[in-house]
């Protein structure tokens, strides 16, 4: 009997392996990374680069920032382009996704006044990627906006839309020709509800009762002009493609009560639903029942209308439909119940009218971000719940990552464990038929982590920030995200030989 189990486990342990083997990613599934600008680049008034709202922000009120640190010079990626296309080589990635900073293009905002230093130096950092076939996703805005719009209003100007529009010009006209994949907007919770209603992210306006709601519909309205420029004016010629990236962790239900149902709906419509759901609905607008519930606190509260603007039909049918993608930035997952009175938020606020609490299980894996943790199969969970919400559109997985403390050596193998978590989930998707395309992990190398400064890092590559050259060096997990892409399945009995990463020039 005993020899009969012991070869039972060892055919399931076989039949296990086989399994996972053929659990394999397609061959024209896109692997890359993502950056963005200010937490990489440098050079934060170098060759005419104008003052953007992170900038301001650091060198006027520095201990907002962990450590009173800055993105003055972040990993020099300005000086350091070539390094990081070499980075990206040896990783043996199809694609990399890293954003443009509007003020390195356009110092005061406006159209009127083009920075050549800036045009030059995306040109040759686009052009670097293309001589080794490494395909370019340009995102044209991630979160730092030109101070000088800033002191207009930024987005909650009614002029903001008409600004963008004018940014995109530039940018499709300069890089449209090799550009073939461009997002307008990176996460627009962050943009709005951080850095408008609260005061976890630039400007820090803490607008509670409507920031969040003004930068919501604005920014919107602005991502959908962009995209019918492109769709009109440069699309035929250029062949790209347009969309925008939307932060998507999973919100659940705590238990199945009605009022935890209710509340989970509730959060998600919050979250990202109230940026996404006037893209991607068939209805278009935002969505009904968080709208009707500030509506309903905006009465309560004395306002004469809902704190939360209206869109008129023909806005509607002007957003509607205007992405050719939809971007996932996902990283985590969490519970979320009523809230039972025990809980306060500002009055009024997006919080308060949401109204409900959300936590992670504890025996989840943490990370060094307080709200990161290692949620059972979210990827799927999310995208899966997107794609019957919004007939399944086209998915890439914008960015997903894990986190690590300042000083951690170079084997980090919970990050490996978190990233092979994430590849199964996404087969999982895969195997159920969501049309998933592509991948980038976040990040391809440490950088400034905005509120946390270099406390928390999430490069495959680690920086070394007191080193003049800004020496990186790979992680073990650049080695198994280098083997996961060569191969195109997860192997988890690989480990590597040495920790001197080589270019694989077959790739």
């Amino acid at each position: 009997m005993k020899l009969l189990v012991v070869l039972s486990l060892v055919v399931a342990a076989c039949y296990g392996s086989v399994v996972r083997q053929q659990r394999r990613f397609p061959d024209d599934f896109l692997f890359g990374t993502a950056t963005a600008a200010y937490q990489i680049e440098g050079g934060w008034d170098a060759d005419g680069k104008g003052e953007s709202i992170w900038d301001y922000m650091v060198h006027n009120t520095p201990d907002v920032i962990r450590g009173k640190t800055n993105g003055d010079i972040a990993g020099d990626t300005y000086n350091n382009y070539k390094r990081d296309v070499e980075m990206m080589r040896e990783l043996g990635l199809d694609a990399y996704r890293f954003s443009m900073a509007w003020s390195r293009i356009l110092p005061t905002g406006m159209a009127n006044e083009v920075n050549p230093a800036g045009i030059e130096f995306y040109n040759n950092y686009i052009d670097e990627m293309l001589k080794y076939n490494i395909q370019p996703l340009v995102t044209l805005y991630h979160w730092d906006l030109p101070q000088k719009l800033q002191e207009l209003g930024g987005f909650t100007n009614p002029l903001f839309s008409d600004w963008f529009e004018d940014y995109a010009r530039v940018v499709f006209e300069n890089f449209g020709d090799r550009v073939k994949m461009f997002i307008t907007f990176n996460e627009p919770r962050e943009i709005c509800f951080e850095g408008y209603g609260s005061t976890t992210k630039a400007p820090r306006l803490n607008s509670t009762a409507v920031g969040t709601y003004i930068c919501a519909k604005n920014l919107v309205v602005a991502h959908a002009k962009a995209y019918r420029l492109y769709d009109q004016e440069f699309r035929a010629k250029q062949g790209g493609q347009c969309g925008i990236t939307i932060s998507v962790n999973w919100f659940g239900p705590a238990t199945e009560t009605p009022e935890d149902e209710v509340a989970a709906e509730l959060r998600r419509q919050g979250e990202w639903g109230i940026y996404a759901h006037p893209i991607f609905s068939a209805e278009g607008g935002f969505p009904k029942e968080l709208s009707d519930k500030i509506a309903e606190n905006s009465a309560k509260q004395g306002y004469a209308k809902s704190r939360l603007p209206e869109f008129t039909e023909e806005e509607k049918a002007f957003v509607r439909g205007t992405s050719d993608f939809f971007g996932v930035n996902h990283y985590t997952a969490f519970m979320v119940s009523a809230n039972d009175g025990k809980t306060s938020f500002p009055v009024p606020s997006l919080q308060d009218d949401m109204d409900n609490i959300s936590f992670a299980d504890d025996d989840w894996l943490k990370s060094a971000s307080a709200w990161l943790t290692l949620a059972p199969n979210s990827i799927y969970k999310a995208l899966s719940h997107l794609r019957t919400l919004y007939n399944d559109p086209i998915f890439y997985l914008t960015e997903n990552g894990w986190s690590t403390y300042e000083g951690r050596d170079l084997i980090d193998d919970d990050r490996i464990e978190y990233y092979r978590a994430s590849m199964e989930s996404m087969l999982n998707c895969l195997d159920d038929g969501i049309n998933l395309k592509g991948y980038m992990a976040w990040s391809l190398l440490d950088n400034f982590e905005w509120m946390e400064g270099y406390i928390e890092r999430f490069g495959l590559y680690e920086v070394d920030f007191e080193d003049p050259a800004r020496k990186r060096t790979p992680r073990k997990s650049a080695f198994v995200y280098k083997n996961i892409i060569k191969n195109r399945f997860v192997d988890y009995e690989y480990e590597p030989e040495t920790m001197t990463m080589t270019i694989d020039e077959g790739h």
